[in-house]
């Protein structure tokens, strides 16, 4: 079982991309990228999510991993106490998919309020080491 990690990300758009970077090295450090795709789309909704309706001003957000029994789970941790909620968006609406899209795609899901700490939206994945092709 890897160590868990958990890295800080600042509340800037560019913080996207690098909490997906993030995740995907997590991944192939632990050999666990079967579900590498699912994991960092996951990651990105999420991370968004954090930075436009999670942080206050001037505070950032934290990505946390761990793996165990063949589960890896994603945390994003923000401070904001308000919950996210599942929208129901219509075909003309830009945005409110983000959850709709964790929920699809990971095995479970769900948020735990911190009180003045703000909140930690989770993700787990049932996933496998990576299949390795030999060498020729």
């Amino acid at each position: 079982m890897p160590d868990a990690i958990k890295r800080f990300f600042a509340p800037v758009p560019e913080s996207v991309g690098q909490a997906r970077d993030f995740v995907l090295r997590t991944l192939a450090a632990w050999n666990l990228e079967g579900r590498a795709d699912d994991v960092r789309l996951c990651v990105s909704e999420l991370a968004t999510n954090a930075i436009v309706h999670g942080t206050r001003r001037g505070r950032g957000f934290h990505v946390a991993m761990s793996a165990e029994d063949g589960i890896v789970r994603v945390e994003v941790h923000d401070s904001s106490p308000r919950r996210p909620r599942l929208r129901r968006p219509t075909s003309d609406d830009a945005s409110g998919r983000g959850l709709h899209i964790v929920a699809i795609l990971s095995d479970d899901w769900g948020v735990e309020v911190r009180g003045l700490a703000g909140k930690v939206v989770w993700s787990r994945f049932k996933t496998a080491p990576a299949i390795r092709e030999a060498p020729y």
